[in-house]
């Protein structure tokens, strides 16, 4: 059996104070906030998502915020840059926009497209790519309008201890097409619009150390339970380790982590985010997994407020 995921279904990283990070992926970059909610193993810290207008695979970046956490550090074993995709012509809108908040980047040029390079406020390393491919994404916010807007995800950058290891599963196991090889780092592609580039540095560094302003886990698209199911014996089949299938309320997940220490997460595209929310109210209030309904006020008390809020 030969399998190919679509590709990427989100990413998870850990982060600071829960009010900087809505600040700056909602109130900056414009993403909607299309759930929040609570870490299922630790119902007292936030799980965050912010996605395009729908919430679709491909555009959500997930985050667990803990304020006075211990800083990370980016290395080997984790998605060392998250790419986001903007339409062609926007770039000179962010620069503008990330000058007027004073938010530094820098110009990098890799497989013949321009980026901007920069970081949130807590050290999580982020890009911008104008793309052709992906859906615009219809959620206005403040002054980004569609035309602007982040569609989703371009991409990641992995860090690996093993990147030979590592290609040869982005390859043979996920399923990517191997497209091209420029200075350190090697490029794949899956059939996606979006979320669909990754490229991987050829060349170890140092170890990664998890906290704050770093990458938890990269989620790849499973397009239902059943083919979710077929991934779980294909990956173990292939040598991995991989975990049951765990119920996120919003997805189903099982996770593995590859030869280069990297955590891979294969998430279901359904039920989606508006299963329990409707669609124009996803993300306003905190939604609690059934498990957690009874312990709901003492919850709220612990978390710290947070509001979507216009930055201009």
């Amino acid at each position: 059996m030969d399998k190919a995921t679509s590709g990427i279904h989100h990413i998870s990283a850990i982060v600071g104070h829960p009010q900087e990070n809505v600040d700056f992926y909602a109130g900056v970059l414009g993403l909607r906030m299309v759930k929040q909610t609570v870490n299922f193993d630790d119902p007292g810290t936030y799980h965050l998502y912010f996605g395009n207008n729908e919430g679709k695979p491909g555009t959500i970046i997930t985050f667990f915020p803990w304020a006075n956490a211990f800083q990370g550090v980016i290395g080997d074993g984790q998605v060392g840059v998250t790419s986001y995709a903007i339409p062609k012509g926007a770039l000179g809108f962010w620069k503008d926009r990330f000058e007027k908040f004073k938010i530094s980047y820098t110009t990098e040029k890799r497989f013949s497209e321009e980026s901007i390079r920069f970081r949130d406020p807590h050290g999580l390393v982020l890009e911008m790519v104008e793309r052709d491919e992906g859906e615009t994404n219809t959620w206005t916010f403040g002054a980004i309008t569609p035309d602007v807007a982040v569609k989703g995800f371009a991409g990641a950058t992995l860090y690996s201890s093993q990147p030979d290891q590592t290609a040869l599963l982005l390859e043979r196991v996920m399923g990517l097409e191997r497209i091209g090889e420029e200075g350190e780092m090697i490029r794949f592609q899956s059939s996606a619009q979006i979320g669909n580039v990754i490229d991987l540095k050829k060349i170890p560094g140092k170890r990664g150390q998890m906290g704050v302003g770093t990458v938890h886990h990269i989620a790849w698209r499973a397009e239902d339970d059943q083919d979710q199911l077929e991934w779980l014996e294909y990956v173990r089949s292939n040598g991995y380790g991989v975990t049951p299938v765990r119920d996120r309320n919003y997805f189903n997940a099982i996770y593995f982590r590859e030869h280069g220490e990297i955590l891979f997460e294969i998430a279901t595209d359904p039920p989606g985010f508006a299963h329990d929310e409707s669609p124009g109210k996803m993300g306003e209030m905190l939604m609690l997994p059934e498990q957690y309904e009874n312990m709901r006020n003492g919850i709220e008390r612990k978390l710290i407020p947070i509001e979507v809020r216009e930055l201009e």
